[in-house]
């Protein structure tokens, strides 16, 4: 299966994420099949851009978004 997924790329004790779409089978930081957005929680205010319509396509396509990456989706949405 396919999910839409943060991947961590941010060095120690400084998490930042990238939103990525992998199989669910792959490592977490492992090999992704595209990446689609970004998240840096490390600043105020958090830094979030997802590229909406690649995941919609995505979603279309059968790919299942984590709970993260659902609130990420939604905060994005509401920004316009």
């Amino acid at each position: 299966m396919v999910k839409i997924r943060l991947a961590r790329v941010g060095s120690k004790k400084n998490p930042i994420y990238r939103v990525v779409v992998a199989d669910s089978r792959a490592p977490r930081d492992g090999r992704n099949i595209e990446t689609i957005g970004r998240y840096n929680p490390q600043i105020d205010p958090s830094i979030v851009e997802v590229d909406l319509e690649r995941a919609k396509h995505w979603i279309d396509n059968g790919a299942q978004p984590s709970h993260a990456v659902g609130k990420l989706i939604k905060i994005v949405e509401a920004r316009g």
